[in-house]
């Protein structure tokens, strides 16, 4: 069995989608999005033994849910051109038990701007909610 066959089988058992093409693009095509994306790549390195040092999540998938600060600043996903997983990119990743993506140059904010607004809209919501019951 080839590793492309194998990764196919993973990915056919972890996603239950059937008859996947090798280039299948996972997030795009079969709706593997936020969470689920990231705990398939998870286990697929886990299972497979692959160092993910290089694996930049932002280039591949999204976060789950929705974060108020993304409507003022743009997250990491929203700011770079997005990289298909496909069973073939995973069947070369187990070939050379390495994540060989070469992402294209790049710069991020240092901080998650996005993610900071979040925290802060919230906090201002429950001090609102404490402050109007304790009125």
């Amino acid at each position: 069995m080839s590793w492309l066959d194998e990764i196919t089988n993973f990915l056919e058992d972890y996603t239950e989608i059937e008859q996947l093409s090798p280039d299948s693009d996972l997030f795009k095509e079969h709706g593997i999005v936020g969470d689920d994306f990231h705990e398939m790549i998870e286990n697929f390195a886990r299972n497979y033994n692959i160092d993910m040092s290089t694996y930049l999540w932002y280039f591949h998938a999204d976060e789950e849910g929705q974060n108020l600060g993304s409507f003022f600043f743009k997250p990491p996903y929203a700011r770079v051109d997005r990289i298909p997983v496909t069973p073939k990119l995973l069947a070369d990743a187990v070939e050379t038990k390495k994540w060989n993506v070469k992402y294209p140059e790049h710069k991020l904010p240092k901080y998650r701007i996005d993610i900071i607004i979040s925290y802060v809209i919230i906090g201002l919501i429950i001090g609102i909610v404490i402050w109007s019951s304790l009125s």
